[in-house]
């Protein structure tokens, strides 16, 4: 008898899929641990800085620690509506507005999450059914293979090349077919760094509009561009009825233990997403939510010294990296640099960031484990650094990787 906890031959449990979907589960059916997770471990065990795990090493901004401390103080501690605190949703439509001249009703068109992970997949298991494929570019954030896998869809690629991690755009169009029922989009993305244009995001557009497939836009790093700004899709032309966008506090502000996130777009779409948001965790963060309203409102000093600032970083870690003999693409976004091991003489991105711990000190991610096998193919010498840290752990970083060559 097949144990409930399983599944039978013919049919995977959910969680298998989920599991498969993240790349987690092996051939012979064995779970495995995410990579971040097997990195840290790597990393805490050799007493390595951990670039690999996108995480800010310092928090954000005081008056949004106040304003939260505030709110606990004053008892602001139990449920929030299950949309969210009306405060936070003002304040997304404000900023969807003062930023991109979107214009979204913060009463039905826009609704708080538990980070963006929550509303990714309230998104995708609302209108997801089983056998509907879903299009992302390739390498993909993990979690977006879990969630379509969880919901029974078909994930499909379309790849980000190198050097510059743009798409090959008849690429994209053979990608999408009749049975393509969303396009879940990143960007800025993860794990390349690339900002994708005009010209990229309206043949998105095109095509989702040409196979009748809803947009999700995953735009968690929208203020963390680098000498480009980043165009929201929802502001295409043709692409405002069919997209739902969402972002977080988390990457902006350095707060990412909050879990705060929003999505907005047309009532009926958001309507869906909330029906289904609201058996997963109703809400969370209450007095979280209030502060991070306030976060929204800085001012736009605010917003370019993060963006700044970050680059600054991206261009510390560049230079160790360039001195450890990698080939080093900068990203125009994000927190992440992606490099090739191949000038070294290095094919397996997998195994030297296995090694690169005890190496030099310094953890990474390898790229192909964001890739369905052909994907990992195609990526398997590229490896993705963090450099969301402090400037003196770049530097330190960067010094150790200065080392490299030597230690090979």
């Amino acid at each position: 008898m097949t144990s409930p906890a399983t599944s039978s031959e013919t049919s995977p449990a959910p969680w298998q899929r989920a599991a498969t979907g993240a790349n987690l589960l092996s051939p012979n059916g064995g779970l495995g641990v995410t990579i971040f997770e097997e990195m840290t471990m790597l990393a805490l065990s050799a007493g390595a800085i951990n670039l690999g795990q996108g995480f800010p090493d310092e928090d954000g901004p005081a008056e949004i620690k106040a304003a939260a401390q505030a709110a606990i103080a004053a008892g602001v501690n139990q449920y929030a509506p299950g949309k969210g605190l009306a405060v936070l949703r003002e304040a997304v439509a404000a900023h969807q507005q003062r930023f991109y001249g979107l214009t979204p009703d913060p009463e039905t068109e826009v609704i708080v999450t538990t980070g963006a992970t929550e509303g990714i997949a309230a998104a995708l298991l609302a209108f997801i059914e089983p056998g509907d494929e879903v299009l992302t570019f390739e390498p993909f954030y993990d979690s977006y293979g879990a969630i379509i896998g969880m919901a029974g869809g078909r994930h499909v690629t379309a790849p980000l090349l190198a050097p510059d991690f743009m798409p090959d755009l008849d690429a994209l169009e053979s990608a999408f077919s009749s049975r393509t029922k969303a396009v879940l989009l990143n960007n800025p993305h993860n794990p390349t760094g690339a900002v994708f244009p005009r010209e990229v995001l309206s043949r998105i557009v095109e095509l989702a509009t040409k196979y009748g497939a809803l947009i999700i836009s995953d735009e968690v790093y929208e203020h963390l561009t680098f000498g480009v700004k980043h165009l929201p899709v929802a502001t295409i032309p043709g692409a405002a009825e069919r997209t739902i966008t969402i972002s977080s506090a988390g990457k902006t502000f350095s707060f990412t233990g909050w879990k705060i996130g929003w999505l907005s777009g047309p009532q009926q779409l958001v309507a869906a997403v909330r029906t289904v948001k609201q058996f997963l965790t109703y809400s969370s963060g209450t007095p979280f939510q209030g502060a991070i309203a306030v976060g929204l409102g800085l001012p736009d000093d605010f917003y370019t010294g993060i963006a700044s600032t970050l680059q600054h970083k991206r261009d510390i870690l560049a230079e160790g990296l360039t001195a450890a003999g990698f080939g080093v693409y900068s990203p125009k976004g994000t927190y992440f640099i992606n490099v090739d091991t191949a000038p070294l003489g290095i094919t397996d991105s997998v195994d030297l960031a296995r090694r690169l711990p005890g190496l030099v000190g310094v953890a990474a991610i390898p790229v192909p484990v964001f890739c369905h096998p052909e994907g990992a193919e195609r990526t398997r010498s590229l490896l993705r650094f963090a450099f969301c840290k402090k400037t003196e752990v770049l530097e330190e970083a960067a010094s150790r990787l200065a080392t490299l060559r030597d230690k090979l």
